[in-house]
């Protein structure tokens, strides 16, 4: 249990302004890692922000070189009380996405926080700068307050998140014993809702591919040749009708889970998504639905069509074009086994007759969780309702991507995600906002988990 004096502490540093002063300089960096502007910022978004900041908490401070050159360099700060007590590995991201400059509501800046009501706008109040700006001043408080964090500090920065994490699992592999761990306690992503403190254990990963059918490099007269040559476009929308129904139902087992595990569907009793003001409402009857909406969101797969086009849809002409082409989405859960899909896809297309359909994958996230009945969860969980004295939301992972996987498969460690965003938050698009009372409550819950890490019962 958080020690009163403790969370009014960190209850007053939101509630005085000096959090909200603190994350205006770090929005003022644009630390866009798509853009050179960006990268240089972010150079001095490490030297001038993370590295101070780490060096107040007696860490030592090193930057290494990213081993991809698509990526940006690694801040690690290191903090070793005594061999004896846990080890915890924090994370964030130093990078945001493109600022969006131009594009916000009522004339706002991106790289200038401004505030309206409970909402803080800015490039990065969110995601991420927010979000490890809370766990930094809780560790702060903690230090300020007892002289000692009571537990061994890792606190690791990446440059490149918002481009795939380029570089990172290399440097996780190459790092394996400097980022050795007992937990990994970060924050990332949003809650299930702005008034429900959630605890997450992974994500899901992301499988992206293209179908492209090509059958000639000139369109020609439907007039005079409708009827026997064969429409890329018509053919498209059959191949993928194959693949994914009318309705959102996956129609090849192989893209599917072995299994929704009865830990995962218990945890899952009872979440209700959707649930903040301004969300959509999930559609009836779209997806698997024998799941709940909660289960599809958070333990099964869905496959999506992201984009799909031939010719010119806005200036359409009287012919057959020669070439359609569509980006599709399989967002899959921990278990399922993409290492062939390409090969999955093609055999499925042409048992259906459609072998003139092309398949190439253009990405891939992977899926990773921590076990939700295992003794971190639980921990952790048990310390997070007792700070908020109700039950929270813990879930298997979120519903996107992560890069989870690095931290539980390649440095084989228990990942626990604590966010402090929301779905509404408008991350990666005009109008990203931190709420206030989510800031507020997210202090007090990561000083609590961090004041708890120190005690007996978990070292």
């Amino acid at each position: 249990m958080i020690p009163a004096q403790l969370r009014q502490k960190a209850e007053e540093h939101v509630d005085s302004g000096a959090f909200r002063e603190e994350l205006a300089r770090l929005v003022g960096y644009p630390t866009e890692s798509t853009t050179e502007r960006g990268r240089v910022a972010l150079k001095a978004y490490l030297d001038e922000v993370l590295t101070p900041l780490l060096t107040a908490l007696g860490c030592t401070v090193t930057e290494h070189p990213n081993p991809d050159p698509a990526g940006g360099p690694f801040l690690l700060g290191t903090r070793i009380e005594s061999p004896s007590l846990p080890t915890v590995l924090c994370y964030g991201h130093a990078d945001v996405v493109d600022g969006h400059s131009g594009q916000w509501s009522d004339g706002r800046d991106p790289w200038t926080l401004s505030v309206d009501g409970e909402r803080w706008y800015g490039r990065g109040t969110a995601d991420n700068k927010g979000q490890h700006l809370v766990n930094l001043t809780a560790l702060r408080l903690l230090l300020a307050e007892h002289g000692s964090l009571g537990f061994n500090l890792k606190f690791l920065f990446e440059t490149g998140e918002e481009i795939g994490s380029p570089g990172l699992a290399e440097f996780a592999t190459e790092h394996r014993e400097e980022l050795r761990a007992d937990v990994l306690i970060a924050s990332d992503g949003p809650r299930l809702d702005a008034a429900t403190p959630t605890l997450f254990l992974g994500s899901r990963g992301g499988l992206n591919f293209e179908l492209d059918v090509e059958l000639r490099t000139d369109s020609y007269h439907s007039g005079n040749w409708g009827g026997i040559l064969r429409n890329p476009a018509t053919t498209l929308a059959g191949a993928i009708t194959t693949l994914v129904d009318g309705h959102g139902g996956i129609k090849v087992p192989g893209l599917l889970p072995p299994e929704l595990p009865e830990a995962v569907r218990a945890a899952l009793a009872g979440i209700k998504v959707a649930n903040s003001p301004g969300d959509p409402a999930p559609d009836p009857g779209w997806g698997d639905v024998g799941l709940s909406a909660a289960e599809r969101l958070y333990g099964w797969n869905t496959l999506e069509v992201l984009a799909i086009g031939a010719a010119d849809i806005d200036h359409p002409v009287n012919a057959i074009p020669g070439r359609a082409r569509a980006a599709l989405q399989l967002r899959y859960v921990s278990g399922t086994d993409v290492r062939d899909a390409r090969q999955l896809l093609a055999e499925h297309l042409a048992a259906h007759g459609y072998p003139m359909v092309d398949v190439r994958i253009t990405g891939d996230f992977p899926a990773s969780r921590t076990e939700i009945d295992g003794h971190w969860p639980r921990w952790a969980a048990g310390e997070l309702e007792a700070a908020t004295g109700g039950p929270i939301a813990v879930l298997p992972n979120i519903g996107g991507s992560l890069p989870n996987f690095v931290f539980t498969e390649i440095l084989d460690m228990p990942a626990l995600w604590l966010p402090h965003s929301y779905p509404g938050c408008l991350q990666h698009a005009p109008d990203e906002h931190l709420l206030a009372p989510i800031a507020r409550e997210g202090l007090v819950l990561a000083t609590a988990v961090f004041h708890a890490l120190a005690g007996t019962a978990v070292r």
